[in-house]
């Protein structure tokens, strides 16, 4: 007898995401008590979690397998050459990797924003088409800014300050324009209904 469980899958995503946003500060906790090595393993892990959650399929996988398949290659390979700049490349990686993300699915469609928009509870219309458009090419732009400002934080070379920026700028940067476009989502709709 096989027994499923709903509520810890759908937890699954939601505990994904709290240790990505724990990692900058577990980098940061761990320099120089830790391996950096385990450090790399953590970051492995996270993007194998996640590539294990696109495994069952669905309309985000085929858009988001390859970039994140990209970011264990390339964090694999950083390694090779020094396991703590690995280990602070991560956030630029995914950062990056997400912004082809939504870049290439401009070309190969539909956009990330639409399939985003389609596992709502009500989907968009299809007039809506166009914006989502709009706020793909936003997020791509967006995301492309953080990974290299996250970039130069690895340069720099100072752990507060990388910790600084992709522990909490980075995610404020993110956060502000989740906020702004979803003002103007609902600006959006409700002049379409007024």
């Amino acid at each position: 007898m096989t027994c499923s469980n709903p509520p810890r899958r759908r937890a699954a995503p939601v505990v994904l995401a709290a240790l990505g946003l724990l990692y900058p500060l577990l980098v940061y906790a761990a320099l120089g008590r830790v391996p950096a090595g385990a450090l790399v393993l953590v970051a492995l892990a996270l993007v194998a979690a996640r590539l294990g959650l696109l495994a069952r399929g669905g309309p985000l996988a085929a858009a988001l397998v390859p970039p994140l398949a990209l970011v264990a290659l390339a964090t694999a390979l950083l390694a090779l050459a020094g396991a703590e700049r690995a280990a602070l490349a991560y956030p630029v990686l995914m950062s990056l990797a997400m912004a082809l993300a939504f870049a290439a699915s401009l070309w190969r469609g539909p956009c990330l924003a639409a399939r985003f928009a389609a596992l709502a509870a009500v989907p968009p219309p299809p007039e809506a088409g166009p914006y989502l458009r709009k706020v793909t090419l936003a997020w791509a732009l967006v995301l492309t800014v953080n990974g290299l400002l996250s970039a130069v934080t690895v340069l720099v070379g100072d752990p507060a300050l990388w910790a600084l920026y992709n522990g909490l700028v980075s995610y404020l940067l993110l956060g502000i324009t989740a906020g702004i476009e979803y003002l103007i989502r609902r600006r959006i709709g409700a002049a379409a209904r007024g």
